[in-house]
């Protein structure tokens, strides 16, 4: 689901992209505004105060590298696993290109509350083994199960009192754990998604069509592109596909995972889960539809504590003005929002007595 800044970007450089620009669309939520350099120093400083202790893991024959973060507390206390959202993702959330930063803010905050966490390399980004072209949905999910196991055996941690969280992606992983009986002490749903992921495709591809610039809109109408459609039949192709990764529009794309992605429904798996859960959207998210926190609640009922921010973007930056995917290069200098980190802590310290 992160390609879409990348395949709307390309439309601009003339209309005959527009079929390989948009057939990237929707191939993971967190490379959006892919090409971004610019960052703040503060962004890019690590907490002096941190305890970190990287840490390794084997997943499906591959080995996984991550970081824990401990607080300074002699006694064993929660700890929270921090699952970063679609796309060749380090330990801190961020793209080689975008440094986003949102797992490893969460991480500091916790921290400072007195809460260790375990955030990890995806395969193929950082130090982790693998090929991230070719790993499909369930391999993430069970990537995030082996870093779970991870975290709940690290000295200073209560496997009893042991949290996950997801961003995007990640939320939809974090379900999939929890329906599977995971021992977890509870789920965080950092802008999640409720419906299919063919259906969060398709909302995704009408939310760009209308976020282009005005000149694209009408190269578009000029030529009679049907945004939307083009998308759909992408999707369809990719539906077609029987390989690992396939090419589409001249680019070389993660098949499997996209076809595992849009078959699978994370509304179906909430009615499984047991354990409670904190659900966090941004009204002005264009990826993950806002409206999906209702069926969250109306799945998992009183076990689910939902929290719309209602001027939020995808990336957990506050947004003014109307919701565009364009300035993420400019909001992601800000840090992560402190309403949707206060909204974890507070939740956290409330489930983890």
């Amino acid at each position: 689901m992160s390609k879409i800044g990348t395949g709307v970007s390309e439309i601009g450089t003339g209309v005959s992209k527009v079929g390989a620009g948009m057939s990237k669309v929707g191939a993971g939520m967190s490379e959006i505004g892919a090409g971004v350099s610019e960052m703040s120093t503060a962004a890019n400083e690590r907490d002096a105060g941190l305890t970190e202790v990287d840490v390794s893991f084997a997943s499906q024959g591959f080995t996984l590298a991550g970081v824990v973060t401990r607080p300074s507390a002699s006694e064993a206390g929660p700890a929270v696993l921090l699952i970063s959202g679609s796309g060749p993702i380090d330990r801190d959330g961020s793209h080689k290109r975008l440094r986003l930063d949102i797992t490893r803010q969460i991480a500091v905050a916790l921290r400072h509350a007195g809460i260790a966490s375990l955030r990890y390399d995806k395969r193929g980004a950082g130090a982790s083994r693998g090929d991230f072209l070719a790993t499909g949905l369930h391999d993430n999910v069970a990537d995030a199960r082996a870093a779970f196991e991870t975290l709940r055996a690290q000295p200073g941690v209560d496997p009893e009192r042991v949290f996950v969280l997801g961003h995007s992606e990640g939320a939809i992983i974090t379900v999939a754990m929890l329906a599977d009986g995971a021992p977890a002490a509870g789920g965080i749903l950092l802008s999640p998604t409720a419906r299919p992921g063919a259906d969060v495709l398709r909302w995704q591809a009408e939310q760009v069509a209308g976020d282009l610039p005005p000149a694209v809109r009408f190269l578009l109408r000029l030529f009679r592109v049907d945004l939307v459609a083009k998308v759909a039949r992408n999707h369809e192709k990719l539906r077609a596909t029987t390989t690992d990764v396939a090419r589409l529009g001249g680019a070389r794309v993660n098949a499997r995972w996209f076809r595992e992605f849009m078959t699978y429904d994370p509304a179906t798996d909430l009615d499984r889960i047991k354990v409670p859960v904190l659900a966090v959207a941004g009204g002005k998210d264009l990826q993950a539809p806002p409206g999906d926190l209702a069926v969250i609640r109306d799945r998992l009922g009183d076990r689910a504590t939902t929290v719309l921010v209602d001027d939020l973007s995808h990336i957990l930056r506050s947004q003014p003005g109307p919701a565009t995917l364009r300035s993420y290069r400019r909001d992601v200098i800000r840090p992560v929002d402190s309403r949707v980190l206060s909204a974890i802590l507070e939740w956290v310290a409330a489930h983890s007595r």
